[in-house]
């Protein structure tokens, strides 16, 4: 079926309910097409099995500028909302041979010993947050308090990004995420960011350190044909995006999933699982993303069910959809850590695979443990319905995460 045929729905901008948009689109089939903001079409794929396969098949490409003829077409606007997931020129966009210099000018940086040798600032970070949160009373935000400052400390202390430009750090992030943007707020996002690049990539030339910005400069400024100037600035804001919402969205949702099911925090608790089984079901349960834009047919591609993807279409890969898909795992939407599911597809696969999910996991590993041994009898300030999930229909976290620290 051509992309020309019309959508079945439009995907909801504010993403308000990833896991019921899912399962309304499954019964389409393994694959629905919908509209995108913008009226944009595109195929979301709900089978695990299908977007296991897509996610490694060479005949998809997330390159726009090669294999999407509406962005060769010149289609699609500046300030189309998902402007910054799909325009960038980085690994997260190439295909081929581009994607493997791009990747592997920054992958040195997420090998196991130096994810590892990173541990004991992560310790340090975790106990200075438990600290500050020790000393306070009643009700407190645990996104604001732990969860997110956590990664982004993480993040920006290893790209060596300087105090002081933090917070707008922050606030483009959480702009690049919120999917229910305007197109007025989209441009002005990007007007920002690209400031903000700018500022950081000339206070690293300035004052080089032992971080990743200061190696990437040196791959630009001594290999001149490995890293253009525009790959540095969009390398650089997709490893400090991704490279913090997806964790922050982890831990929150691992601590969504304990304060709602007793019975699994007794089981921790009691050996009978262990923190990694509780970390990966809330990968598959909840992943930290739930739909990931865009890849692209390079040429007409037939699911098994006979749903035909043509040629230039767009591809949106539903993580949420896949990772409870009913025909591979049994009641996918209980949260059991028992379950032993490693397959998930919370950090994709194949050749775009994230190249921090040891990172993340790492993050996870220390923080949660600590959070629960410091408070035991953390629970939910309200009820888990009342959490209001990100207005994005691609970060898969509570915008803020209410609690009581004590019983």
């Amino acid at each position: 079926m051509p992309a020309s045929q019309c959508p079945v729905a439009a995907l909801d901008p504010a993403g308000a309910d990833v896991h019921g948009e899912a399962d309304r689109l499954r019964a389409h089939g393994s694959a629905a097409l919908v509209a995108l903001p913008g009226d944009v079409p595109a195929w979301v794929i709900t089978d695990h099995g299908e977007l296991r396969g897509l996610l490694s098949d060479p005949r998809v490409s997330k390159d726009p500028r090669q294999h999407w003829p509406a962005w060769i077409r010149g289609e699609i606007p500046a300030d189309w909302p998902l402007i910054s997931w799909v325009g960038v020129d980085n690994m997260f966009t190439a295909f081929g041979s581009e994607h493997t210099r791009l990747r592997g000018l920054v992958s040195k940086a997420f090998t196991p010993r130096r994810v590892q040798a990173l541990r004991p600032r992560i310790e340090q970070i975790t106990a200075e947050l438990l600290d500050g949160l020790a000393a306070e009373t009643g009700e407190v935000d645990l996104r604001t308090g732990f969860t997110y400052p956590l990664p982004i400390a993480v993040i920006t202390d290893l790209f060596g990004v300087p105090a002081e430009m933090r917070g707008t750090l922050r606030h483009i992030v959480d702009e690049v995420f919120r999917t229910s943007a305007t197109p007025e707020e989209t441009a002005a996002t990007a007007q920002e960011m690209g400031r903000f690049l700018t500022d950081l990539i000339e206070s690293k030339r300035q004052h080089p350190g032992d971080d990743l910005t200061s190696g990437l400069l040196a791959a630009r400024d001594e290999e001149q044909n490995r890293l253009s100037e525009r790959e540095l600035a969009d390398t650089l804001i997709l490893m400090i995006g991704a490279g913090h919402e997806t964790t922050v969205n982890l831990l929150g949702q691992a601590v969504v999933a304990l304060t709602t099911h007793p019975e699994q925090r007794a089981a921790l608790r009691a050996g009978d699982i262990g923190w990694d089984d509780v970390i990966e079901e809330t990968l598959r349960w909840q992943p930290a993303l739930a739909n990931v834009p865009l890849r692209f047919a390079t040429t007409d591609i037939e699911l098994a069910d006979g749903t035909v993807i043509a040629e230039g279409d767009a591809i949106l890969a539903s993580y949420a959809a896949a990772n409870r898909d009913p025909g591979h795992y049994d009641a996918p939407e209980v949260f059991d850590a028992r379950r032993g599911a490693r397959d998930h597809l919370a950090f994709g696969f194949g050749p775009h695979f994230c190249l921090g999910a040891a990172l993340a996991r790492l993050e996870a590993q220390i923080a949660l443990p600590a959070l629960f041994d410091r408070f035991p009898d953390l629970a939910l300030a309200v009820g888990s319905d009342a959490l209001e999930p990100s207005e994005s229909f691609i970060s898969n976290g509570p915008k803020a995460l209410p609690v009581r620290l004590a019983g």
